[in-house]
């Protein structure tokens, strides 16, 4: 009883792959990692599917649950993609989530173009988004360490 199998075929796909959904252009994947999640952002957003990206994206946005907002493999970010990022902005701040944004030279220029360059928490990748939320839980489980040992 043979079998006959595609090895090339097996090789070309992961088995278990998470693949990232196309919104016209522009490929938005999610992960959950213990520290926050992270929504990753690929190809061009404009204004043709920045409302399908943050409709999407904002799917990710848990609740007690920081978000990092991965812009870093963006080719094009237009304009009129601005938007998006008080968005998330604004899902996160409603809910009391802290949450950043890890830009490229094209979101970086088009928020000099827009004049919002200082408006959103920006980092330099989404090591140091991590790091900066380990760093933040670490600070608040000292604080509340003292209230939680016995006094006799």
């Amino acid at each position: 009883m043979n079998k006959s199998i595609d090895t090339a075929a097996s090789y070309l796909v992961p088995r278990y792959a998470h693949l990232p959904f196309d919104c016209n252009g522009a490929a938005v994947r999610a992960q959950c990692r213990h520290l926050a999640t992270v929504v990753t952002i690929s190809g061009v957003v404009d204004a043709v599917n920045v409302d399908q990206v943050s409709e999407y994206s904002k799917r990710f946005i848990l609740p007690d649950k920081p978000f990092v907002l991965d812009l870093s493999g963006v080719n094009c970010f237009a304009a009129q993609a601005v938007p998006l990022l008080y968005q998330m902005d604004d899902v996160c701040g409603a809910a009391g989530l802290e949450w950043s944004v890890v830009p490229n030279q094209a979101v970086t220029t088009a928020l000099l173009v827009t004049h919002e360059e200082s408006s959103f928490p920006v980092v330099g990748s989404v090591h140091e988004a991590l790091q900066y939320f380990a760093d933040a839980t670490s600070a608040r489980r000292r604080l509340l360490l003292p209230l939680l040992t016995k006094t006799a």
